[in-house]
Order: C-alpha cells, then structure tokens, then sequence
C-alpha cells in the first residue's frame, strides 16, 4: 500500500458488498414473522377453545403443521441474523467472536430443529 497518499492507506477497507443481502434478509423474515404470527393468532382466536388436545388437533392437520414450520423457521433465522448482527458489532475479539457466533449457530440450529420435530411428532400423532 501505498505511504502518503489517502487511496494508498484506505485500499481494501472498502465494503465487501455483503450488507444489504443480510439486511434484506432481516426485512423479509420481519415480514414473514408478521404474516405467519397473525395467521397464528387468528387460528387460536378461532379454535373452539385453547385446550391441549384441541390446539395438538388442529396443529397435526397438513395446512396449520406447515405454517407452524413455516414460522418456526422464519423466527429463528430472523433471531439469528440479528444476534448475529449484534455479536459483530460488538465482540470484538476474533476468538471470542467466532465462539459466540458459533453458539449463536449451533443454539438457532437447535431451536428450530426442536420445535420443528415437536410439530411433526404432533403431525404423526406421538409415533416418533
């Protein structure tokens, strides 16, 4: 790099062109949360009541278990985008940065996988 000019000192500090993916990211599961969370509560608010086996019923049904997938998935990639935004802006060490986002990762991963096998087990009536 250059010693005295200002091109010189800046070169490769540049943007690497990967912010407004990442933000779109986060405006498109924000909007998808929406949806599916007033599709949601619009469902509970229409059951004939709120009790384990009326609520286990109807999320075992092909249409309502897909949009709870659909939902577990969207709100735990919106969390993990904006810890990971977080974690970046304010981690600074790289070992210890790269840890946190590692347990960010593997706790998102896990969540998900969780409450999506929570609904299939549902779906399939306890079988698994």
């Amino acid at each position: 790099m250059g010693n005295g000019t200002s091109i010189g000192r800046v070169r490769g500090l540049g943007s690497s062109h990967e912010g407004a993916h990442h933000w779109l990211l986060q405006r498109f599961t924000a909007v998808g949360n929406l949806l599916l969370v007033l599709w949601f509560v619009t469902s509970l608010v229409l059951l004939p009541d709120l009790g384990y086996v009326s609520v286990s019923e109807y999320l075992a049904r092909p249409v309502p278990a897909t949009a709870m997938v659909l939902l577990i998935i969207s709100t735990f990639w919106h969390a993990r985008l904006g810890l990971q935004v977080l974690a970046e802006d304010y981690v600074h060490d790289a070992g210890n940065k790269f840890a946190v986002l590692l347990l960010l990762n593997l706790a998102a991963i896990g969540g998900g996988a969780f409450g999506i096998f929570c609904i299939v087990r549902l779906a399939l009536g306890g079988a698994l």
